[in-house]
């Protein structure tokens, strides 16, 4: 508490009215006051270099003129309208989606959030299958509602096992950790390919309601499959008609730099694709972009106030031209290769970081005890601290929160890359070091 007398902390008084369940970064957690492209500002008058991007959100990066300028253009027109109109910016954002998405005759419906995009998906899938059976993946993040977190295979997001769905959890890419993780990748997917198999005969009922995957898993430390991985699972669920959802809400608009969306680098099309975050850059947004027998098979009235309100689509509108006209999938791949070579480069030195992967500029680095596998998760946190103190903001995740996450926005420059390698050296090297030279 603030010594007698002195106003309260901005910490202190989120403590008060906040729920001690919604965690913050930093034992001393910092407010972002101000931002412009790949830097921003924080409450203690110090500048950083953004390597997170509001949890991937701040897609292509902070004040961007042709974004903000779209922004304060709507907002002096309409703010809102509800779906019960007409609104010209949802109808031309649906038009671009619909031309991208790897989806056989798409409609797009506009949420709010990834979580109820997620939501969407399920009514639409359960209804058109009359199932409430889902397949997920060990290790997938979805949302923080109640479906979403009935499909969320990690333990610590997931804090409840009441659900409206009975959720069969199969093997995911996640080579690291899986018990198949000594195969070849060929090996491997097909061991997973066959106990998918096995788990629809012996824990489902058959008839179920789909299988959603993310192409990148994001919370669960960017956990990449091999190349034939949806492929051959897909193989398995034609066979019983299962429609697949890829969750794209990380992985969407060209931040993995191979494919637009995460799933078309896997020689995939899904029957649905999950969209929201970086999409309006910070805007809150979100949606589902389906096939048309799937999407319409509703037979009750729906609508939604606020998703697809003016603001937000006139926003994500901006966005995607911005990708477009700046060629930012490309930047994606270029950079990304240079961050996940130095990260790779750094592996080789130094013994905390047991792996790096993912793709573009959605990279994981996951780091170990020394000489094990076992998750260091103080030491991730320490390098997430040391990282702040160094002027560089990056992320976690993973099954046991060890997995430094590096994702900046899509206009991150080579010498902001070169910038962000050399501070990750210097830490990694201090937390490494410090941690040898503590007594046993």
């Amino acid at each position: 508490m603030s010594a007698a007398g002195t106003e309260p902390t901005l910490h202190e008084r989120h403590r008060a009215v906040m729920p001690t369940w919604m965690a913050t970064y930093y034992d001393d957690p910092l407010e972002l006051v101000d931002g412009k492209g790949r830097h921003i500002t924080g409450g203690d008058g110090r500048t950083y270099l953004d390597f997170f991007g509001g949890l991937l959100a701040t897609m292509v990066g902070h004040d961007i003129p042709e974004i903000t300028e779209a922004i304060q253009r709507q907002t002096h027109r309409i703010l809102h309208s509800s779906t019960l109109y007409l609104i010209r910016s949802q109808v031309e954002l649906a038009e671009k989606i619909v031309a991208r998405a790897p989806v056989d005759n798409p409609k797009v419906f506009f949420v709010n959030s990834g979580s109820e995009a997620v939501e969407t998906a399920f009514l639409l899938t359960t209804t058109a299958r009359a199932s409430n059976q889902v397949i997920a993946l060990r290790g997938s993040y979805h949302g923080r509602s109640f479906g979403a977190t009935a499909t969320t295979g990690i333990r610590r997001w997931s804090a409840s096992s009441l659900s409206p769905l009975q959720v069969t959890y199969a093997h995911s890419g996640y080579k690291y950790r899986s018990p198949f993780g000594h195969l070849s990748d060929r090996e491997f997917t097909a061991a997973c390919r066959d106990e998918l198999q096995t788990m629809i005969e012996t824990s489902t009922s058959g008839d179920i309601a789909c299988y959603i995957a993310e192409p990148i898993q994001g919370a669960g430390g960017f956990a990449t499959p091999p190349d034939d991985f949806f492929v051959e699972m897909k193989t398995v669920l034609d066979q019983y008609d299962v429609p697949f959802v890829s969750d794209e809400v990380q992985s969407g608009w060209g931040r993995t730099g191979r494919s637009y969306f995460g799933i078309e680098h896997y020689g995939v099309r899904p029957q649905a694709i999950t969209f929201a975050k970086g999409l309006a850059n910070g805007i809150a947004i979100g949606g589902v972009v389906a096939e048309a027998d799937l999407m319409d098979c509703l037979t009750a009235n729906s609508i939604s106030t606020a998703g697809g309100n003016p603001v937000a689509m006139t926003t994500a509108n901006a966005v995607l031209d911005y990708i477009e006209s700046h060629d930012l999938q490309a930047n994606a791949d270029h950079v990304g290769r240079i961050l996940r070579q130095g990260l790779e480069a750094l592996a080789g030195s130094c013994p905390l970081i047991g792996e790096v992967r993912g793709a573009g500029l959605m990279i994981g680095v996951e780091l170990i005890v020394p000489d094990t596998r076992t998750p260091a998760v103080r030491q991730t946190d320490a390098v997430l601290a040391e990282a702040r103190n160094a002027g560089l903001l990056i992320g976690k995740g993973g099954l046991a929160g060890n997995v430094l996450r590096v994702t900046p926005p899509m206009t991150v420059t080579e010498t902001e890359a070169y910038e962000a390698l050399d501070i990750l050296r210097d830490v990694l090297d201090k937390v490494y070091q410090a941690d040898a030279a503590a007594p046993v």
